[in-house]
């Protein structure tokens, strides 16, 4: 397996076209991979830090959150829950693209009652985002979708448009990530479109270096990045609002 160089290919959750139970299939066992992944602690650590800060600066403790492209609302409704359980007031917002998509994580808010989470359509690099409406802006398992051009304009946006701290999390492109998503996929879904998409994501994705990179050419004061199970990377910048 060559990784030297993105080999960036259509995905086939990225189809418009795709049926939507195939999709929601696909969604239902992405939930569980993420679930083993763990990315919403890796998440949550960073969110935490920030809250930490704000407490020690007497800053009101509501926070406002949005994960874009979010799919089927996994670290949205993660990140909820674990503001529900420290008591802390705010919102969590996810938009997607896809009306399936935010059409099942609708569903998932309302089975748990996530009153603190909502849903909505939207297609980033078409409908400008919020400004100084939202504390943290976020993604997960997005990056890795675009071009480089594109996750420039990502970046630059997300950076813009958060008032605190801007979040990306997702895959390296590593041999080691590359098989475990192909094991992991295969063991945690039954769904064939998971099977194909989750090892030709991790040849998609960008190495920890390009992902610095990408973040400095965006306008970005000196993100930070480290890593986590299982072969992802977490970054995160803080803006000057």
């Amino acid at each position: 397996m060559e990784l030297n160089q993105r080999n960036l290919q259509p995905e086939l959750m990225d189809d418009p076209n795709l049926d939507a139970s195939l999709h929601e299939h696909a969604l239902t066992g992405l939930r569980t991979v993420n679930r083993w992944s763990r990315t919403d602690a890796a998440i949550w650590s960073a969110v935490d830090s920030y809250l930490l800060q704000q407490r020690e600066q007497r800053d009101p403790a509501v926070l406002r959150v949005l994960d874009i492209a979010c799919g089927g609302g996994d670290q949205a409704l993660r990140l909820g829950r674990r503001m529900r359980a420290a008591g802390i007031p705010g919102e969590v917002h996810g938009c997607d693209i896809s009306p399936t998509a935010v059409r099942f994580a609708t569903k998932q808010a309302s089975s748990e009652s996530a009153a603190n989470v909502r849903f909505f359509v939207s297609d980033v690099f078409n409908t400008p985002l919020p400004q100084d409406t939202y504390d943290v802006v976020m993604c997960s398992l997005f990056l890795h979708h675009l071009t480089e051009l594109q996750a420039v304009q990502l970046l630059e946006m997300m950076y813009r448009a958060a008032r605190q701290l801007v979040i990306v999390d997702d895959l390296q492109r590593t041999l080691s990530g590359y098989w475990l998503a192909w094991i992991g996929c295969r063991i945690l879904s039954r769904s064939q479109i998971v099977h194909c998409d989750g090892p030709m994501s991790v040849q998609g994705a960008f190495t920890i270096s390009e992902a610095v990179a990408l973040a400095k050419k965006a306008g970005w004061v000196n993100p930070a990045i480290q890593t986590h199970w299982p072969q992802r990377f977490l970054l995160t910048g803080r803006t000057s609002k």
